[in-house]
């Protein structure tokens, strides 16, 4: 026994053999997503949404971690990553290992979902293969929907290369002088205003003899950019058309703030946003292997791009366009139609008109008067709790102040309007509004000014930090006394995503948690050093310090003849100092189980490092977004929640917030929640301790266990009740 002691305690587990890379870990995270779509047990159109999912993510990523890497590479940053690599040899292994990943994506829609959708009268037709009465159609929506919005783009010594929008579909036109017979280069952007997939009527719906009929056209049609390409002659009278060759490009899309030196934050990032659409290097192209290596060298050359940055597809580019055929109107084609419920101590609430809760008895604050209060969206409804918590808050006489933090919300959001109300009913309203949320700046900066118009007090979130915690508190006088109300969540305050993610959120009305976010609303409105809380555990104040604590616990627990269990769920685990501790609780025999939707840096099931260790992801149906963290504590069980994932942004460089979960009821419902998770095998996959993740399958005759579909079923049941 000392011998094996003296063997662990030798194991540097810093070494970067027990690290896995995170970009090749959001790879597989993005693999297990396109996985969905080759899943024969997904409904044919959610396998199109998985498709364009999966190519939506891949652009972000190009535009914000490639981009990066080469930031790094062209500023010559040598400093190794955990996993032990520099900038360029992450570059390298993101494109060795994506090639075959987008190669096997658009063959598998070119020759899998074409045919199977056409198999269901869903017919994505090619120009060239359309009866002269389609074309007819087609070239009369050209002259009359199309050709006045585009303009060609000459390139040649008096016309400059110009510049090309990021993830634009562009058509490379090759066109030969009629008179000087001089070959000619011109581009001509596929514009984002007019639908990517053009319809053809019902009349004209024949389909071409070269296309196999399997039944009746439900929807056809062809990609607009195949429509440009085969009516190019009005665009260039007098020249004649050569050819044409679609491509795509990426550009780096990060903001570079320098916020110390910003007066004004949100002119600040107004201006950035101007250069992410103007600027920005170009980090990708995509292109089919048809083009001519000439064109494709001028299009590198003016880009500053290199073979690596070249990516060839078969069949169609962009294929998050897909997006816009899952609408159609074929329900046996989707995952059944799923509403969420109100939970069960809240559908008396929601039953009286906000006008009449004056007169009523009941109403929101009363019921968590009664007892802390959890939902799990999107099985329970965010509209009837959350936003109902909000908008009786606006209207209720009895409430003086309403504070809350935005990240993220909705273009028409229900939760702004709230707010609004509230401020001209005369409270207090203060709103933060992160202008920083990436991707969301533009719209955050105009619901800010709504707000500030509106009477709002509107706070930009801090320097040097992105507020990312999800915090609502409700300041009320009741009999004569101030109680205060609160909501703590894991998800934005975003009706539209609380439809697509997975996410908790839990109401209380104890008065230190009250008091806790009072004080931390004060910190991130005003000037404070506030350093400790009551109950929350606070980003980057003293969570990272928590979690150290709570791991090294349980290994006390297991050294000293208890039970180590450790139970976590997150979005993400990259950090180093919290990835050693899980490694020593597990080599102190802690049974740890991890559920990891996205990047893990952490090896599971190392001999002697690891062996105790078990990490899952699950993806299906929706987001899963939620983080809940669990500890056995020797039978003394603590659980928290919140909005915080295990990466060092998110512990150093962002504001978030953790609540221990007291309330017994509560601790049974999130400890079932990890449960059927871990039990899940439909959507979940096992990490191997070499990086793969391999699927579970029901085994032995078992029955198919999804938890997402156990949770509708378990709403359902309740709200029956």
């Amino acid at each position: 026994m000392p011998r094996r002691k003296k063997a662990l305690e030798e194991i540097n587990l810093s070494d970067p053999q027990y690290y896995f890379s995170r970009e090749m870990s959001w790879l597989e995270f993005n693999n297990r997503v396109l996985h969905e779509a080759f899943d024969p047990r997904t409904p044919l159109l959610e396998r199109l949404k998985f498709m364009a999912i999966y190519s939506s993510n891949l652009d972000e990523y190009f535009m914000v971690r490639v981009a990066a890497l080469k930031e790094q590479v062209e500023a010559q940053v040598s400093k190794l990553s955990a996993d032990g690599r520099t900038p360029q040899e992450h570059l390298d292994m993101i494109y060795q290992r994506l090639r075959p990943m987008v190669e096997k994506q658009h063959r598998h829609f070119e020759q899998a979902l074409r045919p199977q959708l056409a198999a269901q009268g869903i017919y994505l037709l090619d120009y060239i293969d359309l009866n002269q009465e389609q074309r007819t159609y087609l070239q009369t929506y050209f002259e009359e929907q199309v050709f006045p919005v585009l303009t060609p783009l000459a390139i040649d010594p008096s016309h400059p290369f110009p510049y090309i929008s990021s993830l634009s579909l562009n058509l490379a036109v090759v066109v030969k002088d009629g008179i000087t017979d001089e070959e000619l280069f011109a581009r001509v952007k596929v514009p984002k205003v007019l639908p990517r997939f053009i319809q053809l009527p019902i009349e004209t719906q024949d389909l071409p003899t070269s296309v196999p009929k399997s039944r009746p056209p439900v929807w056809a049609g062809v990609p607009l950019e195949q429509v440009i390409a085969h009516n190019l002659d009005p665009l260039f009278p007098g020249m004649k058309i050569q050819e044409y060759y679609p491509f795509r490009i990426t550009r780096n899309a990060d903001l570079d703030l320098e916020e110390d030196e910003a007066e004004d934050l949100m002119l600040a990032i107004e201006q950035e946003l101007r250069k992410r659409r103007f600027g920005g290097s170009v980090v990708r192209i995509e292109l089919q292997p048809s083009m001519p290596e000439g064109i494709r060298a001028m299009l590198m050359q003016e880009m500053g791009l290199t073979s690596n940055d070249v990516y060839e597809v078969e069949g169609l580019l962009c294929l998050r366009d897909l997006f816009g055929l899952i609408d159609l109107p074929v329900p046996e084609l989707k995952d059944p139609p799923w509403s969420p419920v109100t939970p069960p101590r809240l559908k008396r609430v929601n039953e009286i008109d906000i006008e009449d809760l004056a007169e009523s008895e009941e109403d929101f604050f009363s019921v968590i008067r009664k007892q802390d209060l959890l939902v799990h969206h999107p099985y329970y409804s965010f509209s009837r709790s959350v936003q109902r918590f909000i908008t009786e808050a606006a209207h209720d006489p009895s409430v003086l102040a309403i504070k809350m933090t935005l990240y993220r919300t909705s273009g028409d959001s229900p939760i702004v309007s709230a707010l609004i109300a509230a401020a001209e009913n005369g409270k207090q309203v203060a709103a933060l509004v992160e202008l920083k949320a990436r991707f969301d700046e533009e719209n955050n900066i105009l619901w800010a000014r709504k707000l500030e118009s509106a009477g709002v007090h509107v706070v930009y979130g801090l320097v040097g930090l992105k507020t990312h915690t999800k915090l609502v508190l409700v300041v009320r006088r009741e009999e004569g006394k101030i109680r205060r109300y609160v909501h703590i969540g894991t998800g934005n305050y975003n009706p539209k995503t609380a439809l697509l993610y997975t996410d908790l959120g839990m109401f209380s009305c104890h008065n230190d948690l009250g008091a806790d976010l009072t004080d931390l609303f004060n910190f991130l409105t005003g000037y404070s050093r506030q350093q400790s809380y009551r109950k929350l555990v606070v980003a980057p104040v003293n969570l990272r310090d928590r979690l150290l604590t709570l791991i090294h616990r349980e290994i006390d627990h297991q050294r000293n003849g208890g039970h180590g269990r450790i139970v976590a769920k997150m979005n993400a685990l990259v950090d180093p100092r919290l990835i050693v501790a899980l490694y020593e609780a597990s080599q102190a025999g802690v049974s740890i189980d991890l559920i990891v939707r996205g990047i893990c840096c952490l090896c599971p099931g190392v001999k002697e490092v690891s062996e105790n260790i078990r990490v899952v992801s699950v993806v299906g149906r929706f987001l899963e977004h939620s983080r809940i963290f669990y500890f056995h504590n020797n039978g003394q069980e603590e659980i928290l929640m919140g909005s915080a994932d295990w990466m060092p942004r998110n512990l150093d460089r962002r504001v978030e917030a953790v609540v221990p979960i007291e309330d017994p009821d509560l601790i049974k419902d999130l400890e079932e929640i990890l449960g059927i998770m871990l039990a899940d095998n439909r959507h979940a996959w096992d990490l191997q301790p070499d990086g793969r993740y391999v699927q579970r399958r029901p085994t032995n005759g078992s029955p198919e266990q999804s938890s997402q579909k156990i949770f509708m079923e378990m709403a359902q049941q309740a709200t029956a009740i």
